[in-house]
């Protein structure tokens, strides 16, 4: 994967995102539009897609960190650039228009399930606004972290429309209260840090973004020195089984670990203990 620590660089594929590697194994994904708060341009959905397809690919890859340039974590969608998307949808009549105009919403909805999809565990990291697209970013990663001035806002009703790509499919199964998430989704009003905390959002606050980076760094350093195995196969089952009964788990589960528990990984990593070793003195084989 080519690496940068900022867009300026010219190993940097993207024009949305830069991709760095702040330490070993992990990935810092960026969103880096910060002139224009993050928001989420055409350039976006599809490059959001390709990087974490090759992120799920790179064997040197353990663990992705998400986080936003400057003032915000994101705006959400940039409607100047989308709308001809959506709103110019050609077709012959209602039946043809409608078939283009749900190509579009199906391929915008991946640009947020190839987040889940990616074995790799994605912690993301907000500060500022989360808005609108944001909560539809942030609910497809596996761990949330604020600031303190973090807010967030399902914004699509005060635009118009239903949330299409996975807020109202994703947000019920991280917040237990359905009534919140309903009134969340129909008022549009504003959730901060404090509230995101208590409902479950998000797992931690931190006072700004730089201990929220720090944070989400030694986080991430704690996933990406256990066996990739055990974290990635963790992460698919977590995934699985929300979707899923018990029972029906519990089976995938099985025949999942029928071939994943034949790995070095677990002998190492039972060595380790017995010599009362941190699971960080081991090496494992890359995945």
């Amino acid at each position: 994967v080519p690496m940068s620590s900022s867009s300026s660089s010219p190993t940097s594929p993207y024009t949305t995102l830069a991709v760095s590697r702040p330490a070993e194994s992990i990935t810092h994904v960026e969103l880096n539009r910060p002139e224009k708060r993050n928001a989420m341009n055409r350039a976006f959905w599809s490059e959001m897609v390709e990087c974490f397809n090759e992120i799920a690919a790179d064997p040197d890859s353990r663990v992705v960190v998400v986080s936003g340039a400057g003032k915000i974590f994101t705006a959400g969608i940039d409607l100047m650039d989308i709308a001809g998307d959506v709103l110019q949808t050609d077709g012959d009549d209602t039946a043809r228009t409608s078939w283009n105009i749900r190509n579009t919403i199906v391929k915008y909805q991946e640009t947020f399930s190839v987040i889940e999809k990616c074995p790799k565990p994605v912690i993301v990291a907000i500060h500022g606004a989360c808005v609108g697209g944001g909560v539809d970013l942030v609910t497809a990663c596996d761990i949330r972290l604020c600031t303190q001035d973090a807010w967030f806002q399902v914004k699509e009703v005060d635009i118009g429309l239903a949330a299409d790509v996975g807020t109202l499919q994703r947000l019920p199964k991280v917040i237990g209260s359905r009534s919140l998430v309903n009134e969340l989704a129909l008022t549009a009003r504003k959730m901060y840090a404090d509230e995101a905390k208590s409902s479950g959002l998000v797992s931690r606050v931190f006072a700004d973004k730089d201990a929220m980076m720090a944070g989400a760094l030694e986080m991430a350093g704690e996933i990406a020195a256990r066996s990739p195995v055990a974290i990635q196969g963790t992460k698919v089952n977590l995934v699985y089984s929300r979707d899923h009964s018990v029972a029906e788990g519990l089976n995938y589960m099985a025949t999942w670990n029928m071939s994943m528990l034949q790995t070095h990984d677990v002998m190492k990593s039972a060595q380790a203990a017995m010599e009362k070793k941190s699971p960080k003195s081991v090496t494992f084989s890359k995945l």
